[in-house]
């Protein structure tokens, strides 16, 4: 049986209180919430609202409940998008979904499908990955504060000088030979952005890019490549071919500028995920020395010493 429109509107007006000890999306909920919550407190100090409670019933399949709590977990799942819609309208889709999962468990259940190897293993590996995502991020977002974020900043952002960077574009082509060519073909006044999109087999700034790799750092290329372009004056071609291990280079430097520091707002998104990464890095490699970790060959036999990691490897020239 559905919910009572009644029921429904009384329901939208306690799931703005939603709450979680360890979600940041349920954060990012109920900050979402907050103003809303503050406003209403504002306009009638004197009524203080009793806070919802999660158990409060909203429907049962068989004898398995839907409770109010369950509703406000599954809206913390919601994209942004759709949490920007009202109570009303949501609340009543998510409690349908949950019906309508209930529904599909309990047929599950009865076919015995819980036992089957591939799926207890499935399920397995999603409770193990639930856990270790909660432990992570249990250790982590404490340390995801402002203070943190505004350190990274000054040490990795704002005590750096600033970096040269080169706007230029390339033609890739598979022998020294065809390379020279097409310098001469330049020399003598040819379109490079059409000899780039017929010749170039660097396929990702060749066609509509015309080679264009945009502006990049020294780091953002390999040596053999940076070190010629940075050594360029704007406007000039190669006039001998750069040989890397993807091919030959015809290279055209379009311009040179000093990078200016980003401000904090402007890089705030990617030192939260550079934080993140890092005290990801370390919980795992504190967990790790506190366990016993062996390798074993292809014989099942231990091996004395782990495996070296692989290095990374060098990556082609791209566009920035």
């Amino acid at each position: 049986m559905r919910l009572s429109r009644s029921l429904l509107l009384c329901t939208a007006a306690l799931i703005g209180g939603f709450s979680s000890s360890a979600a940041l999306t349920a954060k990012a909920v109920a900050a979402d919430a907050q103003p809303a919550a503050t406003q209403s407190a504002a306009q009638q100090p004197q009524q203080a609202k009793p806070a919802a409670d999660p158990n409060m019933l909203l429907a049962t399949v068989n004898d398995q409940k839907i409770t109010l709590g369950d509703v406000q977990r599954a809206a913390t799942t919601l994209p942004p998008e759709a949490r920007q819609l009202q109570p009303a309208v949501i609340i009543p889709l998510l409690i349908n979904q949950l019906i309508d999962q209930k529904a599909i468990q309990i047929q599950a259940d009865k076919e015995g499908l819980a036992s089957k190897p591939v799926v207890k293993a499935a399920m397995e590996a999603a409770a193990n990955n639930v856990l270790q995502n909660a432990y992570l991020e249990e250790q982590v977002a404490p340390k995801l504060t402002d203070a943190a974020l505004k350190d990274y900043y000054q040490a990795h952002y704002a005590s750096k000088k600033p970096e040269e960077e080169v706007h230029a574009r390339h033609i890739l082509v598979d022998s020294e030979a065809k390379a020279q060519s097409i310098i001469r073909q330049l020399n003598k006044g040819a379109d490079f952005a059409k000899l780039a999109s017929h010749l170039s087999t660097d396929k990702a700034s060749g066609g509509t890019n015309g080679g264009d790799l945009g502006w990049f750092k020294r780091g953002d290329m390999i040596p053999d490549f940076s070190n010629v372009a940075f050594s360029m004056k704007s406007g000039s071609i190669t006039q001998k071919p750069v040989h890397t291990q993807y091919g030959w280079h015809v290279i055209q430097v379009l311009g040179t500028r000093t990078a200016p520091v980003p401000s904090f707002e402007q890089v705030r998104d990617q030192i939260r995920r550079d934080l993140i990464r890092q005290e990801v890095r370390k919980v795992v490699e504190a967990a790790e020395k506190q366990a016993h970790i062996v390798h074993y060959d292809a014989k099942g036999q231990p091996i004395t010493s782990a495996p070296a990691a692989a290095a990374p490897a060098t990556p082609a020239p791209a566009a920035h």
